[in-house]
């Protein structure tokens, strides 16, 4: 063991439960996220000091999160009692020595390295050696800030989503240098706030903005690649994928100077992984100042006036009366269910993957090929779905020589099931089923690096950025065979490695084929 080893392990926090609710907790940096980091830790019960470099902020942040405590009173979520006692304990440090008898101080201040450092250097020299330090930092690198530190085991990074007073998520992210026994520590922490920690590794973007690249990175493609315009899109990520927001207008909500900025980050930090290329046509928006809702225009208008473009949607077209389905459809087996209750005769044959429209169009589920190469056959792919009877929407595909006769059979078809339909361009993978195949390959590559834990994972994904099923969840409802077989076949179409299956997916992929192979042969 060497002397810094030694120091490190002596200076470990008294224990790995919470941080007492007597003890005080400090926030260093009083913007939004800081005034709600401290809303929540005094909420719990903690004594709070709020400090900041600018003369006069932290005041108003006490004065702003007493206003929102008035508020809380005001709607019935704490008392009047609750209330003046939590004020009570939150007071303002003018200088970085009125933190001295802190147990855990939380930075929440600009996303510079050197100044993070700077700061740590300083309370490091104030605070005792089993106070916690934490950063809120989404971008930069836990280990780094850690790095200039005397004792970087007590050092973690404890993310919070904005608001933090709403939003449930908290990422606890070890550096290389982090003490199990302080991730542990704010993990717990964390949780006795009533939030719902995971835990991850210091990797950059750290669980979600990292594994979400794809959601917004495909749909600007798909966008670039004119298969349809970003109402579109959106609505079909929606009413089909199942997600509470599209990435054209999530993107204008957070920002597209902030979403771009990310993106690029997570990509210069992966040394340029095709996996995490940014766009060029959000590039452009950025420049062009259409930074999405807080300038009025984004990928929308949002000015006095203006009107939402709606999604393309087919016009109402005849079920037809039969249908025959050749072999099994996978995920998409429940249609088969749906198309009966629909009162459309259905015909089984049991070899194929396909349904078999009554001109005898071929009804395919996305596969990550395109429809115009199977040139001379009448194809419609249609897209995935995460719950075929509750989504409102489905996106078909076709190619040029495809005739209006199998086109309207299909369209027909699945509005006979109560779908609005969406035709789009020929695009290999579509839309659903290449964005799902994108998020589920990068949350197990993250797993087999030993970023997060697969339960961590999809939590995060799921509390962080509302995702219908986190995507391990995602892998394990579709297949990874299925999985697999989207990412090769969008591989071979465009040979940039971006869609190449991590080594993970193609282990998944051979067990689920090897078990299948195994329960035949019984």
């Amino acid at each position: 063991m060497t002397d810094n080893q030694a120091e490190s392990q002596a200076a470990e926090p008294t224990g790995t439960t919470a941080v007492e609710r007597a003890r005080t907790v400090a926030v260093v940096g009083t913007g939004t996220m800081g005034q709600g980091i401290a809303q929540v830790a005094l909420v719990a019960g903690h004594p709070v000091r709020l400090h900041d470099t600018v003369p006069g902020r932290a005041r108003e942040a006490a004065a702003a999160i007493t206003g929102r405590l008035d508020r809380l009173v005001e709607k019935g979520r704490i008392s009047a009692e609750d209330r003046a006692a939590a004020v009570a304990r939150l007071r303002v440090a003018d200088s970085l020595d009125d933190l001295a008898d802190a147990a855990l101080v939380v930075e929440a201040i600009v996303e510079r390295l050197a100044v993070k450092q700077e700061l740590f250097t300083a309370l490091e020299k104030i605070v005792s050696d089993d106070c916690l330090l934490a950063t809120n930092t989404s971008s930069l690198s836990v280990t780094a800030i850690a790095g200039a530190l005397r004792l970087p085991g007590r050092f973690v990074g404890m993310h919070f989503f904005n608001p933090a007073p709403l939003l449930p998520l908290v990422e606890i992210v070890s550096g290389f240098a982090t003490d199990e026994t302080a991730a542990t520590r704010a993990y717990a922490t964390a949780k006795a706030w009533g939030k719902t920690p995971v835990r991850c590794a210091d990797t950059p973007g750290f669980i979600v903005n990292r594994i979400a690249r794809p959601f917004y990175a495909e749909a600007l493609r798909l966008y670039e690649e004119r298969a349809a315009d970003p109402a579109t899109i959106d609505a079909v990520l929606r009413e089909c994928g199942g997600f509470k927001m599209g990435p054209f207008e999530l993107t204008d909500l957070i920002g597209q100077d902030v979403n771009e900025a990310v993106t690029r980050s997570v990509w210069e930090a992966f040394y340029q992984d095709p996996k995490f290329t940014p766009s060029l046509a959000q590039r452009r928006l950025v420049e062009s100042g259409r930074l999405g809702r807080k300038t009025g225009r984004g990928w929308y208008a949002y000015g006095e006036g203006a009107e939402r473009p709606q999604p393309r949607t087919e016009a109402p077209a005849p079920a037809p009366a039969k249908i025959t389905v050749h072999g099994g459809l996978g995920h998409a087996e429940p249609l088969v269910g749906m198309i009966e209750d629909a009162g459309i005769k259905v015909r089984r044959h049991k070899r194929g993957n396909y349904i078999i429209l009554p001109g005898g169009g071929h009804l395919t589920l996305a596969d990550g090929e395109a429809v115009f190469e199977y040139e001379g056959e009448e194809i419609v792919y249609f897209d995935l779905a995460h719950d075929y009877r509750t989504a409102t929407r489905i996106a078909l595909a076709t190619a040029p020589t495809t005739s209006p006769e199998t086109l309207q059979e299909a369209v027909g078809l699945f509005q006979a099931l109560g779908k609005d339909v969406t035709v789009v361009g020929d695009v290999p993978g579509m839309i659903v089923a290449r964005t799902v195949a994108m998020l589920v390959d990068l949350a197990v590559d993250a797993v087999e690096r030993g970023v997060a834990s697969p339960e961590d994972i999809d939590t995060a994904m799921r509390l962080g950025v509302n995702y219908p099923a986190g995507p391990m969840e995602w892998g394990a409802l579709v297949g990874y065979e299925y999985v697999a077989e989207v990412l090769r076949a969008l591989h071979e179409r465009y040979p940039t490695g971006r869609y190449a299956p991590c080594l993970g997916v193609a282990r998944k992929d051979h067990e689920e084929r090897a078990a299948m192979k195994d329960q035949d042969s019984r």
